[in-house]
This record gives C-alpha cells, structure tokens and sequence, in this order.
C-alpha cells in the first residue's frame, strides 16, 4: 500500500523481454541496394582485373607522357631519328617507319583512341536511349514509323555505312566522333524500347497514369530508372564498338591524319612495313585486343549486378 502522493512500482518479474527488435535495428540490417550490385560486381574476379588492367591503361596513355619524353607531333625532327630501330635503352620499344618512339606512340594514339571512343560511345547510348524510349512508350504509329526507320538503318552493313560516310565528309576528329556515334545507336535503341513497352504496361505505371501522371512524368520516374540496368549495360558494349570501329577506320587507312594517330593507323602503317618489325604490331596488338576484352567482362559484371534476381529483398 502507498503513501498518498507516492508514485506505485512496478517489478520486472514476469516482464516478457523476447519483444520484437525496434524498427532502426529492422532497418539498419537492411542492405542498401548499392551495395549489393558494388559485391556482385566484386565477386566476378575477372571484372576487378578489366577494371585493374582498363585503369592501368588510362594512367598509361595519359599520365605516361608526363615521364615518357618524346617528340610525337614534330615531323620534322622525327626525320633525323633512326627508322625502324630496334628497342633499346634509348627507344624502349624501338622507332617505327617514320622515325617516332613506338613507346610514345603508342601513349599518343591511345590518347586519341581511347577519348574518341567513349565521347562516341556516350553519343551512341544518349540517341539510342531517347530513340528507343519515345518509340516504345509513346507506341502505335509512332512506333511502327520508328521500327521501319531502324530496320532500313540495320539493313544496311555497318561498315559500309561508316567507309560510306568517312569519304564524304572530312577525316578529323570531330567528324569521326560523330559519325561513330550516328552509325552505333541502332542495335541499342531495339534494346531500350524493349524496356519501355514492358515498363509501360507494368501495374505501377498504370497507377501513375490513372493518377494523372503525365507521360514525361512517367518516363521520368518509372521507364527510365527501371531501364538503368540496360542503359548502364549496353554503354558498356557501346563503348568497346566505337574504340573498335574507330581502329577499323585507321587500320583501313581512314583514320585521324597525321601528325596525330590512333591505334588503328599504327597498326596499319606497321603492316605496310618490310620487313616485319615485331615491336611495331605485338605490343599495340596485345594492349588494344586486352582493352575490348577488359571492357567487355566489364560490362556482363555490370549486367550481372543489376539484375534483380540476384539482389536481396
């Protein structure tokens, strides 16, 4: 019995303390949904080595100069150097036919090779994406007119269409980034309006919809987040085919002009060159087919974590 004014106590014998955990405990053990795809992507071993080697590279062609001195723009001066040489302490990977360390070439046009490549690459995503996207989404006519354009467009072979359009206008650098990146967006525009008509049909969006919501509000919050997977994806492989189609144009004897280079015409000057001179083909051989491989297991790992199947709920 209390006194009056005296608060009652209260005993915790017989208190219950298996009570459910508390809601930021529930919360705090919940994975977030970026860290999933980053130890996805950390489980496939041979992406973190195309993403070890991919850097490598860039710090190579880019930051290589820095410590690599070498005359690559002078003409002129690369005449009173000695012509095919051999390596050695003074030319590493020895001179090629017009007199140019083949080590500091290879830094110059992977510059060029690999910056044209994905300002390309980024250029063919962008179109393919908006293409696709208004086509799958707006659907009916629009999309039967945009789906025969793209067939025409597939009908015609690739690189008839790139030698086609590399005679017409003028081979500098701009031109070649921008018809790269017209030419490439086909096969990823079919991908991406695939997305938008599932996306579109989908019971959300449907909501939206009834809701009020319009269809630049639709495609912003629904079609194009949940096409994210595909659109990180198919950048991915965009970027390998534009690095690729622009070593195709040099190697054929349409690529940047000299001075200036890419890996392409390096590799096609070297051919040309008799006899063999197995530093001037073998070492640019090996770094150019190992950046398409690297960049192509880069993007199955990115593919792999963005598929939903493999995150947790």
């Amino acid at each position: 019995m209390t006194q009056y004014g005296e608060l009652p106590t209260f005993s915790n014998a017989g208190r219950d303390d298996s009570s459910p955990p508390a809601e930021a405990e529930v919360e705090s053990a919940v994975v977030p949904m970026w860290r999933q795809r980053l130890r996805i992507f950390l489980q496939n071993k041979l992406a973190i080595a195309s993403v070890s080697y991919l850097a490598a590279i860039v710090l190579f062609c880019f930051l290589g100069p820095v410590l690599w001195h070498t005359n690559q723009t002078n003409q002129a001066a690369a005449l009173f150097q000695p012509e095919n040489a051999p390596p050695s302490l003074h030319h590493w990977l020895g001179t090629d036919g017009s007199g140019y360390d083949e080590l500091g070439r290879i830094m110059f046009g992977g510059e060029y090779s690999m910056t044209l490549g994905m300002i390309a690459g980024f250029i063919t995503i962008v179109v393919g994406t908006i293409y696709g996207m208004v086509s799958g989404f707006l659907g009916g006519v629009v999309d039967t007119v945009f789906m025969r354009l793209l067939d025409a467009f597939l009908s015609i072979p690739l690189l008839f269409l790139l030698l086609t359009l590399i005679t017409i206008f003028p081979r500098t650098a701009t031109n070649l980034i921008l018809i790269i990146g017209v030419i490439g967006w086909f096969a990823n525009a079919r991908i991406i309006r695939g997305d938008a008509l599932i996306i579109k049909e989908l019971e959300y969006t449907q909501a939206s919809r009834a809701m009020g919501a319009g269809g630049w509000h639709i495609i912003r919050r629904h079609v194009f987040p949940n096409s994210v997977s595909n659109i990180v994806t198919v950048a991915t492989f965009a970027v390998a085919d534009a690095i690729l189609f622009l070593t195709t144009l040099g190697y054929l004897g349409l690529g940047i002009p000299a001075p200036a280079t890419d890996w392409g015409t390096m590799l096609n000057n070297a051919s040309q060159v008799q006899p063999f001179y197995w530093w001037q083909v073998y070492p640019l051989a090996v770094i150019f087919i190992l950046v398409i491989v690297a960049i192509t297991y880069i993007g199955e790992a990115m593919r792999d974590a963005f598929e939903v199947r493999l995150l947790e709920r």
